[in-house]
């Protein structure tokens, strides 16, 4: 990184970050970041779609595994976010040695971490698959498919570090190509391995392990291209302060992950408790595929968010609050009027999009359906909640952007899906995300407000600190 290639590189992307006008800047970073976010949730929709056909307990299978991707996205995150926003902050201030520590540390980190949870996986494949919410009748399929993700796990999770390190550099355009090379892949290898093979769930899961490998590969590969911060194990420099830098940033990102999971999880039980005598595989894998078709509209707010991520970084660490503000509002408005249009098709289509998946099982085509027309009528307000989630989370602003991604799949899911169900049966069920999407919206809206009038006054330069900064 000492080159002067690499150097006058630098100094270019410093300044197309801190002066192309904000609106365009953003949705130039912002759509390789959706399209590479969009084609990842092919990953996911491609099983789904491929898998549907064979069962519906497989279907079923494959669902309740994505608890357990969860979790693994939520390491990877946690370390990509950590580190990835360090790095557009700290090639902000232009202290280009600190970004290379960091990379290695946060990458090398990760893969050791994920190596770790690979193992016990391994060790504890039955009992796990249970605690995910595997039924007698789905448990094989759910193993099956485990098998696989599990043996993938240290690239897929260090996968993401590399992903969200790159991207945050403000080069989404190759981390773009490292994932839908994947994807990719992903999609031309699921029916040679499942039909072509006969291996079903087990060809599905190894054709998301090959695709992930190779994404990973690529994507390690252009950390080593000019320009980009390289990673290099003479780098690897674990200490506290570093790891409390990932953890200040990348602790929102965990909690918004791992309550996903858990989310995952708790829908897979309730959906085996409130379904129709004889119906619990198709009830457990209508909420599966609804879940899928949900991940991929929420990838399109994510990588719209993610554009506006480096630069949030780059503007706050160059001290340039006014672009921030703009970023922000424009993102939000942007993001707002995406999701309606996304929401009203979903709740109009909603039979045909389930049935896209498994047109074979009635049942769980009517259920699936009646689940996203209640996702649909709350999903708006993503609109609003996510951006400042990311802002909080870029600014260093721990504890309030942590309470923000707690809030959808965890302190307002949590109390609905315990009580809307005794209420309402399997109809309380489906609500459940609806009810948890109005109340993280309501909770953000002071976040909303407060950021906007202290990023005023730090342009302005009259800003004093407030009290709910952390």
């Amino acid at each position: 990184m000492n080159t002067q290639d690499d150097i006058q590189k630098l100094q270019a992307k410093y300044e197309k970050m801190t002066q192309t006008p904000v609106p365009g800047l953003v949705l130039r970073l912002a759509v390789p970041t959706i399209i590479s976010m969009s084609v990842s949730a092919l990953y996911n929709i491609a099983d789904s779609y491929f898998v549907g056909h064979i069962s519906t307990g497989a279907t079923a299978g494959v669902g309740i595994a994505f608890a357990y991707q969860s979790f693994i996205q939520a390491i990877g995150f946690f370390f990509g976010s950590g580190s990835g926003n360090y790095l557009s902050r700290s090639l902000g201030t232009r202290d280009v040695r600190g970004a290379e520590k960091m990379a290695a540390t946060g990458f090398f980190t990760s893969l050791l971490t994920a190596i770790l949870v690979a193992l016990a996986g391994f060790a504890l494949l039955t009992p796990l698959s249970r605690a995910l919410g595997a039924t007698s009748d789905v448990l094989p399929e759910t193993i099956a498919y485990m098998r696989f993700l599990l043996l993938s796990t240290p690239f897929m999770v260090s996968q993401m570090s590399l992903n969200n390190q790159l991207r945050m550099q403000g080069n989404a355009m190759f981390a773009m190509f490292g994932l839908v090379s994947g994807a990719v892949l992903n999609i031309i290898l699921d029916p040679l391995f499942i039909y072509s093979a006969g291996m079903g769930v087990s060809g599905a899961s190894l054709s998301t392990a090959i695709s992930q490998f190779v994404s990973w590969s690529i994507l390690l590969w252009g950390t080593s291209l000019e320009g980009n911060v390289h990673i290099s194990i003479r780098n690897f420099a674990p200490s506290r302060d570093r790891y409390r830098e990932i953890s200040a940033v990348g602790l929102p990102s965990l909690m918004r992950q791992s309550l996903g999971c858990i989310s995952t999880i708790c829908l897979n039980w309730a959906a085996a408790r409130y379904a129709a005598p004889g119906a619990e595989a198709s009830t457990i894998a209508a909420f599966a595929v609804v879940a899928r078709v949900m991940l991929c509209a929420m990838s399109v707010i994510l990588g719209f968010g993610q554009g506006f991520q480096p630069v949030c970084g780059f503007n706050w660490g160059a001290q340039l609050y006014g672009r921030v503000r703009k970023a922000y509002v424009f993102t939000m408005k942007t993001c707002t009027i995406v999701i309606l249009v996304l929401s009203v098709f979903g709740y109009a289509f909603a039979p045909q999009v389930i049935s896209f998946f498994r047109s074979e099982d009635p049942e769980l085509v009517r259920i699936g359906a009646q689940v996203l027309r209640w996702q649909c009528i709350a999903f708006p307000f993503i609109g609003v909640t996510t951006p400042t989630n990311m802002l909080l989370q870029n600014i260093r602003r721990t504890v309030s952007a942590t309470l923000l991604s707690m809030s959808r799949q965890g302190i307002f899911f949590y109390p609905a899906i315990l009580i809307a169900p005794r209420l309402w049966g399997l109809e309380g069920l489906q609500c459940t995300m609806a009810i948890a999407d109005t109340g993280t919206f309501l909770l953000s809206l002071p976040f909303c407000i407060c950021i906007i009038r202290e990023l005023k006054m730090r342009e302005s330069g009259v800003f004093a600190k407030k009290a709910y900064s952390h």
